[in-house]
Parts: structure tokens; C-alpha cells; sequence
């Protein structure tokens, strides 16, 4: 997998210290919403891009925000396989956290929302793995020819969290993901919807492409992730080059 310095100015570590090598594989345990979970987000597609002895699990749900991801019982679930991974020695766990696409719908979402992902964070730490915060990943709405995102607060937060946390790190799959659907056009942007007027979530070929965007980001992240996560070469180039890509 090759990576450009197109790509490198968007994510920021802001843990002590730098990961270069992985003694172990990597485990990822993804949190988030539908975006991120199956039937209409990213999380599947990356979880079977894994090799070389790297695994994963989508906890993802759609519909939840950070309180109800964590009142339904989903994230003991996660913070359970994080601490039965770093129990096992097998696996350096991981946890991707993105949400906020309805977090943002209630002033009372909105205002817990900081406080609910360092919260996650500790919790991550505690059961002995790192989180990874990700920005909301972009809707497909267009005006003028752009991009118009409506999930900025919700970034700034996210990022805000990040600054709070113990140690989290965090991507910027937001402005990333933003900058790629700007460059393929509307039209093409279309091809990765679930359904004809669905901007939000992905079908099958769109959770591809964005779980590689992911992946991208994370190996730009944690030097070394990329011998454990399988890209596409034609995807990679596509992302540094902002041209369409249709797996």
C-alpha cells in the first residue's frame, strides 16, 4: 500500500509516545453508528480487509449516539472483546470510535457528546487497548457542485474529545472522506448510495472504498498498521489522486 503526503496533513496522534512497530497484530473493535455498521457502513468492509494474523470485530448499530450505543449494551460488549484481546497476548487491541450523525439531532445529544467519548476513552485504556477516534464520515449532499457537510460541530467536538482524552488518537475521516466526494463529482458520489436518495449510508461498493479511506488513515496513524490491513492498489490511488473509484 502506498501512501502519498497528499494525504497526511488531516490526522493527528495525540498520545504520548509513537507506536513504529507492531510486536503483535492488531485486533479492531469498531463503535459507531450506521455508518460504521452493517447494511449501510463502512465497518464490514474493513474488518474483511485484515491479514497477516490482524482481526476485528463491528460493533457498530444503527441509529445510536454515544449514550445510546452505551445504554443498549453495545459497548460492554465492545470494551468485553477489547479486555478478553489484551488478556489473550495475541492481538494489540484497537477501538475505533465514530459517531455523531445523530448525536447532532438534539441539543441534549449534542451536549453530552464531549463528555461521553472521553469517557469511552478511559474506558478503552482500562480494559488495555487504544482508542481511535474518527470524525463522522461525510454525507453526500451537493450544492453549487460541492460538498455541503453538515456534521461540523459534530467534528469539532470529536476532535475537542480527543484534546480531553487520556492518551485517544484521532483521524479526521470527515474532512478526508469531504475532499474525496469534492473531487469524484456528484454524479459518481451517487454510485456508493444504499438506495437512490440515501446520502448518508454506503452500499457494498462504497463501504469499500471508505473502509480503505480508513484504513489509509490508520496506517498513516500507527506506522506498521498497513502490513495488516489489505487495500486495493487501484482504491489507494484513486484516494491520493481524488479520482472515482468503483471496486
Amino acid at each position: 500500500m502506498l501512501l502519498s503526503s497528499y494525504i497526511l496533513p488531516a490526522i493527528v496522534w495525540l498520545g504520548a509516545g509513537s507506536i513504529n512497530a507492531q510486536a503483535l497484530p492488531p485486533a479492531f473493535f469498531l463503535a459507531g453508528d450506521s455508518t460504521t455498521a452493517p447494511d449501510g457502513g463502512w465497518g464490514d468492509a474493513f474488518v474483511a480487509s485484515l491479514t497477516n494474523g490482524a482481526t476485528g470485530a463491528n460493533f457498530g448499530a444503527s441509529g445510536r449516539t454515544t449514550s445510546s450505543f452505551r445504554s443498549d449494551g453495545y459497548w460492554d460488549k465492545v470494551l468485553t472483546a477489547v479486555a478478553q484481546s489484551a488478556a489473550s497476548s495475541q492481538h494489540r487491541p484497537y477501538v475505533t470510535i465514530q459517531f455523531g450523525h445523530n448525536d447532532q439531532k438534539t441539543e441534549a445529544g449534542l451536549a453530552v457528546f464531549v463528555r461521553n467519548l472521553v469517557t469511552m476513552d478511559s474506558e478503552v485504556r482500562a480494559a488495555g487497548g487504544q482508542t481511535i477516534f474518527l470524525t463522522s464520515l461525510s454525507r453526500r449532499k451537493y450544492s453549487g457542485g460541492r460538498v455541503v457537510d453538515d456534521l461540523e460541530n459534530v467534528r469539532d467536538l470529536t476532535i475537542q474529545a480527543a484534546q480531553q482524552s487520556g492518551g485517544a488518537m484521532w483521524a479526521d475521516l470527515n474532512v478526508r472522506s469531504r475532499g474525496y466526494l469534492d473531487s469524484i463529482g456528484e454524479e459518481n458520489a451517487m454510485t456508493y448510495n444504499l438506495a437512490p436518495d440515501d446520502r448518508t449510508h454506503l452500499n457494498e461498493a462504497g463501504g469499500i472504498v471508505f473502509a480503505g479511506m480508513v484504513g489509509v488513515l490508520l496506517e498513516e496513524l500507527v506506522g506498521g498498521l498497513g502490513d495488516y490491513i489489505r487495500i486495493d492498489d487501484g482504491l489507494v490511488r484513486a484516494l491520493e489522486s481524488g479520482s472515482y473509484y468503483y471496486p
